[in-house]
C-alpha cells in the first residue's frame, strides 16, 4: 500500500520503518498536514497522521479529490478528525484502540503497520475502526 505519513517525529519514524519492515511504501513528510502541503499525497491510498494534524471537512475533501482511501492516526483519541467528513467522502478510518500498553510508539506503530496490512488485505480493522461508514461487520467487532 502506498501510504504518506505527516508531521512525524523521529522516534515515532523510527518505530515505524521496524514495524512496517517494508511492506508498505510509506512517504514521511516531516511538515504538517495543510492545504500547502496537501499536494504531497497525490498517488497514495493511505494517509497516516499525529494527534497535531487537524482534518478538517476541506482537507479531507482535499485528500479525497487526491486519492485517499484510508485514514490512519497513531493515536486513540480521534477528535482532531473531522469523522463525519471522512464517512460521507467513503474512508475508512482508524484508531490505536486503548489497552494496557500505555503509550509506547513502538506499539502505536505496530497497530498502525495492522491496520495498513489489513486493509491492504480487503478486511476490516475490527477494534480499529473509526469509520462512520454503516458496513455491519465493523458491528461485530465493537
Amino acid at each position: 500500500m502506498k501510504v504518506i505519513a505527516y508531521n512525524i517525529k523521529r522516534d515515532e519514524k523510527e518505530w515505524l520503518a521496524l514495524a512496517n519492515y517494508k511492506k508498505h511504501d510509506i512517504t514521511v513528510i516531516a511538515n504538517s498536514l495543510t492545504a500547502d502541503t496537501l499536494s504531497f499525497a497525490a498517488g497514495k491510498e493511505a494517509l497516516l497522521v499525529f494527534n497535531n494534524d487537524v482534518l478538517t471537512a476541506e482537507i479531507i475533501a482535499g485528500l479525497k479529490a487526491l486519492g485517499i482511501k484510508y485514514i490512519a492516526t497513531s493515536s486513540f483519541e480521534t477528535d482532531h478528525l473531522d469523522l463525519r467528513a471522512a464517512g460521507a467522502a467513503g474512508m475508512k478510518i482508524a484508531n490505536v484502540p486503548l489497552s494496557g500498553t500505555d503509550n509506547k510508539p513502538e506499539l502505536r506503530m505496530q497497530q498502525v503497520i495492522k491496520n495498513l496490512d489489513l486493509w491492504a488485505a480487503g478486511k476490516c480493522v475490527g477494534k480499529a475502526c473509526c469509520c462512520q461508514n454503516n458496513c455491519g461487520v465493523v458491528k461485530a467487532f465493537k
